[in-house]
């Protein structure tokens, strides 16, 4: 059976681990001391890490994990990653512990960024590691791409299986939550996640993994065509308007400054 759960990094960083008792994969390393000591702990074999784009905080760990374990490292075709063995690109496949995961391309927080998805195994959901592209409750700030690209990006995701099961790297639910109320005050979807959330953070607890159907009510960044968020960007005069990726682009300048 497949587990997955997150290894706290840094101040907010997830690094995902997936475990079947055994043999392990972790996503996005940006530190290697962490990954070390659960491995140690456990009694795990790293066998297989994966990177969604080359920030430091999602591959800083790559040299000293390839010298603890030899691990296969799959990650995007970006000459600038030391450590990748498999250079993967949109459209290619990966067998992990039992899972088959197709390779996704969605840039636009960085030009190389890529995401793993897998389809759902029997009464497991699908999963999807989208690094940050797409947060539980926002996405990534823009720092390569455009908003058209990054618009498209999570449009693409966005169209996964509702019940796809959401791992972002970052515990920034709470922060992205309250933008997302003030863009759309009257969800009242929005307003229970909120709630949830606060008792979550409250007790320590991470607040993902999410899922698209969650995300798709309740993300502002995925609802570009509501009415509700066309009408708040009037009211903060920050409309540029209505097409999607004009209303993507004004929520997330807004964003930027909230």
């Amino acid at each position: 059976m497949l587990t997955i759960e997150p290894i706290p990094a840094f101040n907010d960083n997830y690094i995902w681990l997936l475990h079947d008792g055994t043999t392990c994969a972790v996503v996005d390393p940006g530190d290697a001391e962490p990954v070390i000591r659960v491995l140690q702990q456990r009694g795990l074999q790293l066998t297989t890490i994966l990177v969604t784009h080359h920030h430091f905080d999602h591959v800083g760990g790559l040299s000293a994990l390839l010298t603890h374990a030899q691990p296969r490292v799959y990650g995007p075709e970006n000459p600038a990653i030391a450590g990748i063995t498999h250079p993967v690109s949109a459209g290619d496949t990966l067998d992990l512990l039992g899972r088959t995961f197709q390779v996704m391309a969605v840039p636009g927080h960085t030009l190389d960024h890529i995401a793993y998805v897998s389809a759902a195994v029997d009464a497991s959901p699908p999963l999807l590691f989208c690094g940050d592209t797409l947060f539980a409750g926002g996405c990534g700030r823009m720092f390569e791409g455009t908003a058209p690209v990054m618009h498209a990006s999570l449009s693409a995701l966005a169209a996964l299986p509702a019940d796809t099961r959401v791992y972002c790297a970052h515990e920034y639910t709470q922060a992205n939550l309250r933008f997302a109320t003030a863009a759309e005050p009257d969800n009242a979807t929005l307003a229970e996640r909120s709630r949830v959330v606060a008792r979550q953070r409250a007790q320590n607890e991470p607040t993902v993994p999410s899922s698209i159907a969650v995300e798709r009510a309740t993300n502002p960044f995925l609802r570009c065509a509501e009415p509700a968020l066309i009408a708040s960007l009037k009211r903060q005069g920050k409309w540029q308007g209505d097409a999607p990726e004009s209303v993507f682009a004004a929520l997330r300048s807004w964003k930027d400054e909230f």
